[in-house]
């Protein structure tokens, strides 16, 4: 299995912007597509955006998503990113990334995750 290691999380207030890293070790992720998934308190994790291998085909859980969030992935840095924009305090969870589990499975250990808290 390859490890993940997420950071860029932080306190901020409502409309701010945060860019989440995922630095991948012990696998590529050039072999994978790739996914953030995000966790609220007392809430099961849910899956946020996807990026394929290539970065020709990216997905978003939502439509608000979609139109403030970017996912991002460079395969030479072994790295995968989510530029969030215009946060809102119901973007307030812990952020972790993993392959796209549509794809089958989890193909790396879950990291410890990045928290975000957003204010109002």
């Amino acid at each position: 299995q390859g490890q993940l290691d997420e950071s860029g999380g932080g306190l901020v207030q409502a409309g701010s912007s945060l860019r989440l890293s995922c630095a991948a070790s012990g696998r590529n992720i050039s072999d994978y597509n790739m996914a953030w998934y995000c966790q609220a308190p007392g809430k099961e994790r849910e899956f946020v955006a996807s990026i394929s291998w290539s970065g020709a085909n990216i997905n978003y859980a939502t439509y608000s998503v979609k139109h403030r969030f970017t996912i991002i992935r460079d395969n030479a840095k072994n790295t995968l990113y989510l530029q969030m924009n215009s946060l809102e305090p119901e973007n307030t969870a812990m952020y972790y990334c993993n392959s796209d589990y549509r794809n089958g499975a989890y193909y790396f250990d879950w990291g410890p995750g990045t928290q975000v808290t957003v204010s109002s």
